[in-house]
């Protein structure tokens, strides 16, 4: 059984085979070549106005659970 995903057509089975292929091809290089090919920066994702709010949304929602949790630390100290 074999999964397609909807927007372009890939299927799963041939990602998986794609990835395993890379991973051996990593596992041969020598240690400088393995090291310039890991410190290339990736390019930025391009995603929808939604997602990068959704994001957003929840990078707030970690800073303010951080902060109850620092300030009930804090409280519970005395």
């Amino acid at each position: 059984m074999e999964h397609v995903e909807e927007g372009n057509g890939i299927r799963e089975q041939d990602l998986q085979r794609e990835e395993r292929f890379e991973d051996e091809l990593i596992m041969h290089l020598e240690r400088d070549q393995f090291v310039a090919e890991t410190s290339r920066p990736v390019p930025r994702a391009h995603l929808s106005a939604t997602a990068r709010a959704g994001l957003w949304a929840l990078r707030v929602f970690v800073v303010l659970v951080s902060l109850m949790v620092i300030y009930t630390f804090f409280d519970q100290l005395h």
